[in-house]
């Protein structure tokens, strides 16, 4: 029998079953966490199997347990979900693919690897033990211009330079090499005024260097271009985001798909119109509504996109050049 302290309940999990409303064959669960979403849809769809993927493979363990239940019906596989599906068999082709990006509250409660701020953790921050380069090896070798760069493109961090600056500061004096005392010098190092307000001083700056440490951002490109790639015609992908730079990406990939040039390279113009390969279901973003918030305040941020893929495209071309 599953322990209650892994069971618990995915975001947007009635919106997502809706959406991918298959009734049979395979479903990719390419980031699949606790395993909450796949549970819903092992429950309601008898007809579906499920291949569940994730980086960590804690965290695949854990989904195990949960799922255990639906037998041969499920398949787990450890990995990146970009590298999953870019290496995916032809021969199986899903007709549902679905990418949750949020990072679990297992990291950020019990992974004890630095995810949070509000506890002393080593500065870790690696989705998977594989990788080579931790969040501490980022904070104490970077230079304080790449440090900027850092926390400006991809924490959107106002006090870049002043954080940046204090790091370096810091560091001269001893590394900097758990989450608390990260924290203390970014809450040091931000005006009075900004750590006053509703989110920490150091929310930015963890999401910023969690992205660095996993290729967030590159791998959600390549998951999702590699997913269109692969889904059956009539199959579904859901991708639920919680920043706006995850879901700048999904957008922006779903647009072109949905309009892409299918010819020939051989043809100088386009004669298909754009006809394009997918049909953008969620014209906007489908929010949680205010009692999931109430249940679940972490899913305030959480926003869906869904496609259908109409037809395959042996060619799409944007501008000029091919896509994969």
């Amino acid at each position: 029998m599953v322990s209650m302290e892994i069971v618990h309940v995915p975001v947007l999990r009635e919106e997502v079953g809706a959406f991918l409303s298959v009734r049979e064959g395979l479903v990719v669960d390419a980031t699949l966490g606790e395993g909450g979403h796949s549970e819903a849809l092992l429950e309601s769809r008898p007809g579906i199997r499920i291949l569940g993927v994730d980086a960590d493979p804690i965290m695949l363990s854990r989904a195990g347990e949960r799922l255990s239940r639906f037998g041969d019906r499920v398949r787990l596989v450890q990995g990146w979900f970009d590298e999953v599906l870019e290496s995916f068999p032809a021969e199986d082709r899903p007709v549902g693919i679905l990418m949750d990006l949020g990072i679990s509250s297992y990291h950020l409660e019990k992974s004890g690897r630095g995810f949070s701020f509000l506890r002393r953790e080593p500065l870790d921050m690696r989705l998977s033990p594989y990788l080579p380069m931790k969040a501490s090896d980022v904070v104490n070798t970077y230079s304080e211009t790449e440090l900027v760069d850092i926390f400006s493109r991809f924490g959107e961090e106002p006090f870049s330079k002043r954080i940046a600056r204090a790091i370096v500061s810091e560091r001269r004096k001893m590394p900097i090499t758990t989450s608390d005392h990260l924290a203390e010098v970014v809450m040091k190092a931000v005006p009075p005024k900004a750590r006053r307000g509703r989110i920490h001083p150091a929310t930015r700056v963890f999401q910023a260097l969690r992205i660095v440490v996993n290729k967030e951002l590159e791998r959600v490109e390549r998951a999702v271009r590699a997913g269109v790639r692969l889904l059956a015609p009539g199959g579904r992908m859901a991708v639920i985001s919680f920043h706006s730079l995850e879901d700048r990406i999904v957008k922006r990939l779903f647009r072109f798909y949905a309009g892409a040039c299918t010819c020939p390279p051989e043809e100088p113009i386009c004669r298909c119109g754009g006809q394009g390969i997918v049909e953008v279901l969620t014209k906007k973003p489908v929010r949680p509504g205010e009692e999931e918030v109430r249940a679940n305040p972490a899913s305030r941020s959480a926003r869906l996109r869904v496609l259908e893929k109409v037809r395959d495209a042996a060619h799409l071309r944007e501008e000029g050049h091919a896509l994969p």
